[in-house]
């Protein structure tokens, strides 16, 4: 096992959703931490929380060798961080989350970076009739939020060598209270629905599935895939959750009414039958990262999680619909603001 005393790891996108929560981890394992964002929704937190000591304000597309010869391994997070916000502009997407994640990986394996831990996702699976899909499963992406990831795991790949380790985690959709909290994530933003206004709002028909994780786990993995020896990780790709957490919509919609009775479904059809839709198999995580991997939590336990930190919190019907906690909206404002340009680079900020 890799042990955590003297590992500096960066994180890209550290004051993001999965970031904000798991940099606190990393250093209460023993991990030196630095931190990378370019800090597009500042000032978006649901609460504070514990950063990084060492921060470093930077487009990813700006990243060059010295901000990262000093380390010993790379959690690759940052990226246009869904299906909306890919669309908004394919080449963007294109050219934050595939063309400068490449290269941040050649960059690392050419300073001496051990281990590059890429966050990729299940939405790579797109449509699948396949029934439970594994890591070797076919991938047919259907947003460009998914093309991003699947030509980044392929690129990258090729960069894996005897000193070089890329690690590939396709993470399940995720769930879960965080500081930089997101309700545009299908369990927050059911549950988000139901505290707000009494009504659990399903877009589609309910039937499409997704594979689904909570936050805490999520971080599991990456610090699992920073322990675990090079032989069980070294260009591997994971599906990353367990084989019971894959729910239809409609499945998560009546957790919810469980615990909040007095709710209604409404279905609107609005979205229509959502086409994305697959069930994903993983059993490889569980087999090979499986002293290292422990996912603990269930939907009916995170909704509470979520339901909890809203009330303590004072999340409002405002705080649900506005631009602070939908990265669409968030990043639609600082467009119209004239705070990035039209390539989302900030303003007079030479980063």
């Amino acid at each position: 096992m890799v042990k955590s005393n003297g590992m500096k790891v960066l994180v890209t996108g550290s004051n993001g959703y999965i970031g904000s929560v798991l940099c606190p981890k990393l250093i209460r394992e023993g991990f030196k931490v630095k931190g990378l964002d370019t800090n597009f929704y500042q000032g978006c937190n649901l609460f504070n929380y514990e950063k990084s000591l060492e921060q470093v304000f930077k487009d990813t597309r700006n990243i060059i060798k010295n901000d990262i010869e000093d380390c010993d391994a790379i959690i690759h997070l940052a990226a246009l961080s869904n299906d909306p916000v890919g669309a908004l502009n394919p080449q963007l997407t294109h050219d934050i989350n595939c063309k400068a994640s490449i290269l941040l990986a050649k960059y690392a394996q050419e300073v001496g970076v051990k281990r590059f831990i890429f966050s990729s996702s299940c939405s790579i699976y797109g449509i699948s009739s396949e029934g439970f899909i594994d890591e070797s499963g076919k991938v047919n992406p259907v947003t460009e939020y998914a093309k991003s990831k699947i030509e980044s795991e392929e690129e990258i790949s090729e960069y894996a060598d005897k000193n070089f380790s890329p690690v590939f985690l396709r993470n399940s959709t995720v769930y879960g209270i965080s500081p930089m909290h997101r309700v545009d994530l299908v369990v927050n933003n059911l549950t988000g629905w139901a505290y707000t206004t009494g009504k659990i709002r399903i877009m589609s028909d309910g039937t499409p599935w997704r594979p689904l994780i909570h936050l805490e786990d999520i971080c599991r993995a990456f610090i699992a895939t920073l322990k675990a020896p090079r032989e069980l990780i070294h260009n591997q790709t994971f599906n990353v959750g367990k084989n019971d957490s894959n729910y239809q919509i409609k499945d998560i919609a009546d957790t919810i009414k469980k615990i909040m009775p007095e709710c209604a479904i409404e279905y609107t059809g609005e979205h229509g039958g959502d086409s994305r839709t697959y069930r994903v198999d993983f059993s490889k995580i569980a087999n090979i990262l499986g002293d290292y991997f422990h996912p603990s939590w269930d939907i009916e336990r995170g909704v509470r999680e979520i339901l909890n930190a809203y009330k303590v919190n004072k999340f409002s019907k405002e705080d649900f619909e506005g631009d602070k906690f939908i990265r669409l909206k968030r990043i639609k404002l600082l467009i119209d603001s004239n705070k990035v340009d039209k390539d989302l680079f900030w303003r007079g900020v030479d980063l």
